[in-house]
């Protein structure tokens, strides 16, 4: 039998859950999130090359977003305010994801690990797809809040103010727009996002 477990690795998101530390109505997995944030990192691609004219490729972007957290499935998810507690933690964790990430390319073959290093460690000539990616995280963390505030939990409320200002703090105008333009939607019933709500 081979040692070429990459993929049954990744089938292994659907196991990690989200939000530990908090109270969910409706629990949420990496798999799920992932497919979220790579929809997300795609449409601000596509946002900032035909509204801002900007050469960027959004297939790439989805990829990044799809692979983005898969070395939790080694690490399990960090919850925010531990991640980023103090310097130290910060640089402790990109550490342990560094090593994950290593970890996770030797379950490749080695004539495929080349397509694959490239989701897992930036380079220079994609830095603005992978602060689009980051972004797009952000925007997913913020629609989780907003789905849990809509079915009345309010333990999301400090997530929301907190995730809004980060995405504020980026200063991006792909997430301006995505938020202008469809970020209500993700507060509104299926009929009413049918057109059937009076």
């Amino acid at each position: 039998m081979s040692n070429n477990h990459f993929f049954a690795m990744m089938s292994r998101m659907k196991y990690i859950k989200r939000w530990a530390l908090m109270r969910n109505n409706d629990e949420e997995n990496i798999s799920e999130h992932s497919l979220e944030v790579a929809m997300i990192a795609h449409a601000l691609a596509v946002i900032s090359k035909v509204r801002l004219g900007k050469d960027i490729n959004p297939d790439r972007a989805a990829l990044i977003g799809m692979y983005h957290d898969t070395t939790e499935i080694i690490t399990g998810d960090m919850p925010t305010p531990v991640k980023y507690f103090n310097p130290d933690i910060v640089k402790a964790y990109k550490d342990v994801e560094n090593i994950a990430a290593g970890k996770l390319l030797e379950m490749l073959p080695e004539d495929m690990r080349q397509y694959y290093e490239s989701v897992y460690y930036k380079n220079d000539e994609e830095e603005y797809i992978w602060k689009l990616v980051k972004a797009a995280d952000k925007l997913s963390a913020l629609i989780k809040c907003i789905r849990e505030e809509k079915m009345g939990n309010f333990e999301f409320t400090s997530a929301y103010k907190s995730t809004k200002k980060s995405l504020e703090e980026m200063g991006l105008r792909e997430v301006e727009i995505f938020e202008e333009e469809f970020l209500g939607s993700f507060a509104l019933t299926l009929d009413e996002l049918q057109g059937y709500s009076k």
